[in-house]
């Protein structure tokens, strides 16, 4: 039987499972600090214990996305808000190639809030 989290993306048909898996492999790559965990039925990624993103299915444009919890610190204006006060989404088209910098660039600017103390974390 699997994990919750395993089966989470298992139960994901292609392409999204395609799409999340290699998603959940680019986040996880960027830190050897950052867990992958099955949060409010969703995967989220933290760095030390707190929670920096997550990835989702948006019901109302029909795509993926990858979440900032901290989005509010975000000021790119390709990132979208909607009514959410805190986070900022960037949305992924699942029959493209992921815009691997972007994404990468978008993480590690993340990752800088918490690393830089913007965002506190447990020590360790």
């Amino acid at each position: 039987m699997l994990a919750p989290l395993e089966n989470f993306y298992e139960q994901q048909e292609d392409p999204l499972r395609s799409l999340m898996l290699a998603m959940r492999r680019l986040i996880l790559s960027q830190d050897k600090e950052i867990t992958n965990e099955l949060k409010y039925g969703m995967p989220f990624f933290c760095y030390k214990g707190k929670m920096f993103c997550y990835l989702w299915f948006h019901k109302k444009y029909r795509q993926p996305y990858i979440g900032f919890v901290e989005g509010r610190l975000f000021e790119e204006p390709f990132l979208v808000q909607e009514k959410r006060s805190r986070m900022k989404i960037f949305l992924l088209d699942m029959h493209k190639d992921l815009p691997i910098l972007p994404i990468t660039q978008l993480l590690q600017k993340a990752l800088s809030f918490y690393k830089n103390g913007v965002i506190p974390v447990k020590r360790k």
